[in-house]
């Protein structure tokens, strides 16, 4: 059963709103499949990266890509918590609003995809 949260949250230091913050970070890798997915994937292209020596700026490029996927999935866990919250049982509208929260994610892991293309395919080229 989950603690009851205080009518009013009051940060009294600063440390508590990153203790909080890590929960809920923890919470989200543990309980989400998705999450686990997206974190296994971005180990594997990091490595991959570290392989293929990448420069600076497309190691910039890449942990910008790959820290916003995470994050976007964050935010898609949350609409998905906060729509089950509201509505648990079955409900057309509940449903699209956590469709939309999907495909935000997905929208964005294609164009992540693309850019993984664009900062891979040339070094593995030179491989040949």
């Amino acid at each position: 059963m989950p603690k009851k949260l205080p009518d009013k949250v009051h940060y009294s230091h600063f440390r508590d709103m990153f203790k909080c913050a890590g929960h809920g970070i923890f919470v989200c890798i543990r309980e989400e499949t998705n999450m686990k997915v997206h974190l296994i994937i971005a180990l594997l292209v990091m490595i991959l990266a570290w392989w293929l020596d990448f420069a600076r700026m497309e190691w910039c490029m890449l942990l910008l890509c790959i820290g916003l996927v995470l994050a976007l999935e964050m935010v898609n866990t949350a609409i998905e918590n906060i729509v089950d919250f509201i509505c648990p049982q079955y409900d057309p509208r509940a449903g699209k609003i956590k469709d939309v929260g999907s495909g935000l994610v997905l929208i964005f892991a294609l164009f992540v995809a693309v850019i993984g293309c664009m900062l891979f395919i040339p070094h593995l080229m030179e491989l040949r």
